[in-house]
């Protein structure tokens, strides 16, 4: 049983959320709260909590600042963002700042689900519609050399797909049904990924992936 609260003032999507979570997961509960100033009175509560769901208009917080200071208070509660804005850079952010995923408010019921699952079992969930697209750029030259750039190509061919992977959301389980390897030999690309970006865990080099269009050094590779 799985107990999670939901901080998000519209009651249609709180209504929504509800049903999801009783046909979904079963025997769990889900509290809800209209205001971040509620969610921490039933955070106080309820130190039981296995996920917090926060939206990013609350109307006493907007934006990031909601997590950064459920992030600050609670250090021990999984946060993860639910919003209708879609844009990489603020999927980016969030998890920079600590949250343990970014679901989009127009998210299938059973992919929902999954991602619910897949946080409350300690994995981080990413939107792959979103963590797919490229990143925008201004010319159709290449980037300058920077030392972002400088440390992907210090990545193998494999590396770089098994990076792009972790960039959509992927757990090691499902790189290495997606490239058909071990789930050991996922790992020991990891561990290198992080030696070679010099990052200090996965979100950081998921972070750094998120700097880069890895399509463009695939293929700049392939010439």
């Amino acid at each position: 049983m799985y107990s999670l609260l939901v901080a998000d003032d519209h009651p249609l999507f709180r209504d929504a959320l509800q049903a999801v979570i009783s046909g979904g997961l079963a025997d769990s509960q889900l509290l809800e709260a209209d205001s971040l100033g509620e969610a921490i009175k039933l955070i106080e509560q309820h130190e039981g909590l296995d996920l917090l769901l926060l939206d990013l208009s609350l109307p006493d917080a907007e934006g990031l600042e909601g997590l950064t200071t459920l992030r600050e208070a609670f250090p021990w509660l999984p946060v993860a963002i639910v919003s209708a804005n879609q844009e990489r850079q603020l999927v980016l952010d969030a998890i920079t700042l600590g949250a343990v995923g970014y679901i989009p408010k127009s998210t299938p019921r059973e992919t929902l689900v999954a991602a619910l699952t897949q946080m409350l079992e300690g994995q981080l969930y990413l939107p792959p519609d979103v963590m797919r697209r490229p990143v925008p750029r201004t010319t159709s030259a290449p980037p300058a050399t920077t030392s972002t750039s400088e440390r992907l190509a210090r990545l193998t061919d494999k590396q770089l797909t098994v990076l792009g992977c972790m960039a959509k959301g992927m757990s090691n389980k499902h790189i290495a049904r997606e490239l058909l390897i071990a789930e050991t030999t996922v790992k020991t690309h990891v561990s290198a990924i992080l030696r070679k970006l010099n990052a200090t865990s996965r979100v950081h080099a998921i972070v750094i992936a998120g700097e880069e269009d890895l399509s463009f050094h695939r293929a700049n590779r392939a010439r």
